[in-house]
């Protein structure tokens, strides 16, 4: 393939790879490599790296006594992986490592222990876990997995150029549902799909959390982003299971991105990372912020300490 690969939309990168016959991955490795005037080689080097960090978090991230500086969390990866590893999850060791995978990430990100922006530092657990649960449940290769990688990064490409990534400005379907709508493309692709059912797992999963919004209690990426994270990874297995099963999504992927887009502009500022509404504005999350702060919060407050109490 000789022609520039574009990341402004997801039929384009289906239509490249299947005029190619090859993966998404593939070509995005190509692409990056000549772009960045290195070697396949090396490129593939760099994200091998990156997949590495993210499996170092898991260990950790599971032990029993982690906890965040704020002290709201921390030992929630620990009680599932127990749960999984005793046989008393009621999913089986696919789905339930998922969940304790996606919890270790974000709970090792919360106590600043390690930080995995997949593609952002709320939404870090989802990619890791869905990549790392293909390796460690299904036998995928370390390869495939990191391969994965390059066809998850495509889709995040393509959710920022067309919307955004962030949920300060689109909410928190900008950011666990763009992680769950790319660690759907790299189940689907790892698990033997299509170029096109990735795509469809794209759309599946960013619709499934579409308007979901931003509202991290004190103002921190832990209350109730770090649930989300497995809720993400469990939605991302969902849309994979639904598109390699030849479901297709009845809304193109590209279109669902827009949507989301139009949905992220249309919310209300305090439903955007602001910690002013939602689930932070709740009672118990306003003693949980003076618990952690050691002062009431203000009506308004967005709860990052970053008035220094004035």
């Amino acid at each position: 393939m000789t022609e520039e690969l574009r990341y402004d939309s997801i039929a384009g990168l289906v239509a490249a790879a299947e005029a190619a016959g090859e993966p998404i991955s593939a070509l995005v490795l190509r692409q990056q490599a000549r772009q960045l005037e290195q070697s396949e080689e090396a490129v593939y080097a760099r994200m091998r790296d990156t997949y590495a960090v993210m499996a170092a978090c898991i260990e950790p991230g599971s032990e029993e006594g982690l906890r965040s500086a704020s002290g709201l969390s921390g030992g929630d990866a620990f009680r599932m992986r127990r749960a999984v590893e005793t046989g008393k999850n009621l999913t089986g060791g696919v789905l339930g490592g998922a969940l304790y995978r996606a919890l270790a990430v974000s709970e090792l990100n919360a106590a600043m222990g390690r930080v995995v922006a997949a593609p952002t530092a709320g939404s870090c657990g989802i990619l890791p876990a869905a990549v790392l649960t293909m390796q460690k449940e299904k036998g995928c290769t370390e390869h495939d997995c990191v391969m994965a990688l390059f066809t998850a990064s495509a889709v995040g490409m393509v959710i920022t150029t067309s919307a955004c990534v962030a949920g300060a400005q689109g909410g928190c379907q900008a950011e666990c549902g763009s992680a769950a709508a790319m660690a759907a493309a790299a189940i689907v692709e790892l698990a033997g799909g299509t170029p096109r059912q990735a795509a469809d797992g794209v759309a599946i999963a960013l619709k499934n959390i579409l308007g979901l919004v931003c509202d991290p209690v004190a103002g921190l990426v832990e209350i109730p982003c770090i649930k989300r994270n497995a809720s993400g990874v469990a939605g991302a297995f969902v849309a994979a299971e639904l598109a390699l099963a030849g479901i297709a999504s009845a809304i193109p992927a590209d279109e669902v991105i827009a949507a989301m887009k139009k949905v992220g502009d249309a919310m209300s500022p305090a439903l955007k990372e602001t910690a002013e509404g939602g689930l932070a504005a709740t009672p118990t999350a306003r003693r949980l912020y003076e618990q952690v702060f050691g002062r009431p919060a203000e009506e308004g407050c967005a709860g990052c300490g970053g008035c220094g109490g004035r």
